[in-house]
């Protein structure tokens, strides 16, 4: 069996190993990290091999730094990495270069169309008739888009809500509200199967499926890093945040929204919550809370656009693609019987 893990922001984890009478055996670790003393890279393959195939990442890491000698020192990987990289060979996870990726950047489409499509293309992909996708948003009108938990009361204004001319739609997915203006930032969703993310924790697959992003944004100058669980950010500020829906098809929607205009004073009058965030933090200001793309690079936001997909295509050889007349006619019934409807958007009062 064979697994790999990049780690975000580090390297490459490689494992080769075998289940013998349900334990791990024949066991091997390789990658192209640092880690000294040399002599420390066998003590791990003897404190893996034997393991029981059932132990879990955390345990298979407790096992590794069991082993490590003092003063070892592992440079772009953890003991953690290790145990998710054999978690993936266990469960022969797939890597990104396993799927034929496709991306879809089409015109712009309602808020709420956005929203089911988001639920159609992933359960097209866990029933296996659409390969892993990544689809850039366009839209022409404003939206607060709120998380699936999320209370509508304690999230919207009404008032500035209805000031501003901003619908108010609600996700599959959890997490925060996203203020949603034409122009004002880019939103991204990615349509993979599980295995894809096989082995990792939650925790581990928000990075891991953003990885390219962070790069992408490095190349235009931004020092942008991850921070658990789900934020982009940066030295100046931060940039946006993604969300999670994990169907039980086989197959996990993740989605992220990064500012690039934001209208700071506009969002704290449509979202309650923006006010309570900002009095937190003693600022006046939403604008200094998430830093805007386009004052970090003085690129538009086509550009951006542009180099996220360049990036995206490069990196895992995926193809320009389209949403299929049945797909979106599926997505137009869900606005219809679900996502359109007064009892989803207020599911949570």
């Amino acid at each position: 069996m064979h697994g790999e893990y990049k780690v975000p922001g580090g390297k490459l984890v490689v494992v080769d190993l075998e289940v013998v009478d349900g334990k791990i055996r024949e066991f091997r670790l390789a990658g192209d990290f640092f880690l000294e003393p040399d002599d420390a890279l066998p003590l791990i393959d003897q404190a893996v091999d034997g393991l029981p195939a059932a132990t879990d990442a955390a345990g298979i890491a407790a096992a590794v730094r069991g082993a490590l000698p003092d003063g070892a020192q592992l440079l772009g990987f953890t003991p953690e990495s290790v145990g998710v990289a054999v978690r993936r060979a266990l469960s022969r996870a797939s890597s990104w270069l396993d799927h034929d990726w496709e991306v879809i950047h089409e015109g712009p489409i309602s808020p709420n169309e956005h929203l089911a499509l988001d639920q159609v293309l992933t359960e097209e992909v866990g029933a296996g008739r659409r390969g892993p996708t990544l689809r850039i948003w366009e839209w022409d009108e404003s939206a607060v888009v709120i998380g699936s938990f999320q209370s509508l009361r304690n999230e919207v204004d009404p008032e500035g809500a209805a000031k501003y001319g901003v619908q108010v739609v609600r996700r599959i997915s959890g997490g925060g509200a996203m203020f949603m203006e034409a122009g004002a930032i880019i939103s991204y969703s990615l349509y993979v199967p599980a295995d894809l993310v096989q082995g990792m924790t939650f925790a581990d697959s928000y990075a891991y499926l953003d990885e390219w992003v962070i790069e992408a944004l490095k190349s235009l100058g931004i020092d942008a890093y991850y921070q658990p669980l789900n934020d982009i950010t940066s030295a100046k500020g931060k940039i946006g945040g993604a969300a999670q829906k994990r169907l039980g098809t086989g197959a996990v929607l993740h989605h992220a929204t990064m500012s690039y205009d934001m209208d700071g004073q506009k969002m704290v009058e449509v979202l309650r919550i923006g006010r309570e965030k900002m009095s937190d933090k003693g600022t006046t200001s939403a604008a200094k809370r998430v830093d805007p793309l386009r004052s970090q690079t003085g690129l538009s936001r086509a550009e951006i656009i542009d180099r996220l997909v360049d990036t995206f295509t490069k990196r895992y050889g995926a193809h320009e693609g389209h949403v299929t007349d049945a797909e979106r006619q599926r997505a137009h019934e869900l606005i219809e019987t679900k996502f359109a409807t007064k009892e989803w958007l207020e599911r949570v009062p």
